[in-house]
């Protein structure tokens, strides 16, 4: 007889009660029900589908897009004494053999697989003469073309519908807006009574976003106070990413470089490196990181404005997966809004897609502006909401604001009378009333909005300009080196002139200051236990180099800190600990137990 989910929960995973809505999904799913979950990362997610596949006969097949989360959870499995594989292309021979073997018998709890995998008609063949307890789509915002990570393949998915009409079927993500989530559940037919929308909101996640002033000044005084943790640097193009890392290495941080022009082999020694270090940072592309089962991530900083809410909603997600306090910056400036803008309107989408892509890039430009708080903006574009954080930069230090309408109409002017080619830069000058060879040559120097602008100082008209151009006042010709010109609605502003409410920029480190109240692991530690809990963590370092596996699939650092503060003194208290499972607690019990009591 198959064992109940709560059950399971405690014996498996080592916890003793479901969080929020995943005792509901699991029942639902056991009792042969589809399940549409969108849950944030952290939530448990992967609980909601490997539960029911144990608890229910047969094996559970686990759609999911990347090779490196395949492993990543597979070695987890493992861990924690659940029989689980994963079937892909790099399988030796000898080894796919053993997999087909085990599956026939029905040795397998779960096999994941990626979508180019399981499409092959050989496999669904094959596939379809095991019994599956469920099918369950990870990261399933893949399969909308409104997602912001849309792959062809999971298209194609729609086709298990058809070929395993009786097996329950499980779509599951994180993030998707509400016409992501009407394609997902229209595409694999699921109904909507059988969706649950757990929520969006990251309480553990501090937002911060500043005007880029000097990006690597600003990183490195971010960087600085998670000394010894892992994190993530985001870069928008290669190049950067490369230079990027390079230069952290000069300060002393362990970093790595990963994008898509690298050669595969040292991309994955990269990979893997991140994932059993402690304290490596990995600088990288929009390529990397999509489902990484990283828990112990304590930061992750966008060098560059992401492409969507959704993106930056993804990204920011990877931080602090153990529900620990973690950190996310983005730094931007108004060269990334008007290359995301390029990218969108020299694509060959539809113009029904690109206006789609606008609305997106406007609602992340709204929350980079609010002076609102920023976690109330980012899950109300989810359809959530919730109170003032009090976790992100706005709610710790509001910004200022400042009636910005003769300051927009005196920008809007200059640039009107410089003839609307001339960049930031160019256009700050004049109003300023800078006198240079350059403005002298083109005569800018004599016309009526030269020098209009002293009542503000440099950094403060660039901060007008980029909330001019974040508002679709101004237009930017990427194209033509970065020349300004005022949009439709720049020019219905100055007919109309409505009253214009602006941000005043912080000054450079006063902010960041302020934000940067203690947010790392050690913080959210009593200092009577950190001593331990640092032991505690060399202890799991050294089992995980003998094994050769990821730290985190040992035991959490959320585990370590609950083993530093209940101090258990026997293999039964051990047991009471959140995150010990009963093979867990056979294998590593007297290790762990040899520490605390040396430790006294």
């Amino acid at each position: 007889m198959p064992a109940k989910p709560l059950d399971i929960l405690k014996t498996v995973y080592g916890y003793d009660a479901f969080r929020g809505p995943q005792q509901h999904i699991v029942d639902h799913v056991v009792a042969g029900h589809n399940a549409f979950v969108v849950m944030p990362t952290g939530g448990g997610k992967s609980l909601c589908y490997q539960i029911p596949a144990l608890a229910r006969p047969g094996m559970g097949l686990i759609v999911s897009p990347l090779l490196a989360l395949m492993a990543d959870q597979v070695a987890a499995l493992r861990q924690a004494g659940v029989n689980a594989a994963a079937l892909n292309s790099d399988l030796p021979p000898e080894e796919r053999r053993d997999l087909w073997r085990a599956i026939g018998t029905g040795a397998l709890d779960l096999l994941y697989v990626a979508p180019e995998t399981l499409l092959r008609g050989d496999v669904i063949e094959r596939l379809a003469q095991a019994r599956l307890s469920l099918i369950a789509i990870d990261e399933a915002h893949c399969l909308s073309q409104w997602g912001h990570d849309f792959r062809p393949s999971y298209r194609q998915l729609d086709g298990l519908v058809r070929q395993f009409p009786a097996t329950p079927r499980m779509a599951l993500t994180a993030t998707a807006d509400e016409p992501t989530r009407a394609e997902i559940l229209s595409h694999l037919d699921i109904a909507e009574e059988d969706a649950f929308i757990a929520g969006f909101d990251r309480p553990n996640i501090r937002y911060a976003i500043a005007e880029k002033d000097n990006p690597r000044a600003q990183l490195k005084d971010f960087l600085r106070r998670h000394e010894g943790e892992s994190g993530i640097v985001y870069c928008l193009s290669k190049r950067k990413t490369d230079e990027t890392a390079t230069w952290l290495r000069t300060q002393g941080y362990d970093a790595l470089a990963y994008h898509a022009g690298m050669d595969k082999a040292e991309r994955e020694a990269n990979q893997k490196r991140f994932q059993h270090g402690e304290a490596v940072v990995m600088v990288a592309t929009i390529a990397f990181g999509m489902g990484i089962d990283k828990p112990d991530v304590r930061f992750v900083a966008h060098l560059d404005l992401p492409g969507s809410m959704e993106a930056y909603y993804q990204e920011t997600g990877r931080a602090g997966r153990d529900g620990l306090p973690s950190d996310a910056l983005m730094l931007y400036g108004y060269e990334d809004i008007a290359l995301r803008s390029r990218f969108i309107e020299e694509s060959d989408a539809s113009d029904q897609r690109k206006r789609t892509e606008r609305g997106k890039l406007d609602a992340l430009l709204g929350l980079a502006e609010t002076a609102g708080c920023r976690r109330q903006v980012m899950l109300s574009y989810f359809g959530d909401h919730c109170e003032p954080c009090g976790n992100c930069d706005t709610c710790l230090d509001p910004p200022k604001l400042f009636d910005g309408t003769i300051a927009a109409q005196k920008a809007l002017s200059c640039i009107y009378r410089t003839g609307e080619r001339f960049g930031q830069a160019y256009i700050v000058d004049v109003l300023l009333g800078v006198e240079n060879d350059r403005i002298a040559q083109f005569g800018h120097d004599q016309i009526s909005t030269f020098g209009i602008g002293t009542e503000h100082d440099n950094r403060m008209w660039r901060a007008i300009l980029r909330q001019l151009i974040a508002l679709r006042l101004i237009a930017v010709d990427l194209a033509g080196h970065g020349g300004l010109s005022i949009a439709p609605a720049g020019r219905d502003f100055l007919r109309e002139k409505p009253t214009l409410m602006l941000r005043v920029p912080s000054p450079p480190r006063a902010r960041r200051g302020k934000v940067a109240r203690s947010s790392t692991t050690q913080s959210a530690i009593p200092e009577a236990d950190q001593a331990l809990f640092q032991k505690l963590r060399e202890k799991r370092l050294e089992i995980a180099r003998l094994q050769n596996v990821p730290p985190y699939v040992i035991f959490h650092d959320k585990t370590l800190a609950e083993l530093a503060a209940a101090r258990p003194a026997s293999r039964s208290e051990m047991a009471k600990v959140p995150g010990v499972g009963e093979a867990k607690l056979d294998r590593y019990g007297p290790a762990f137990l040899s520490v605390i009591a040396d430790h006294g």
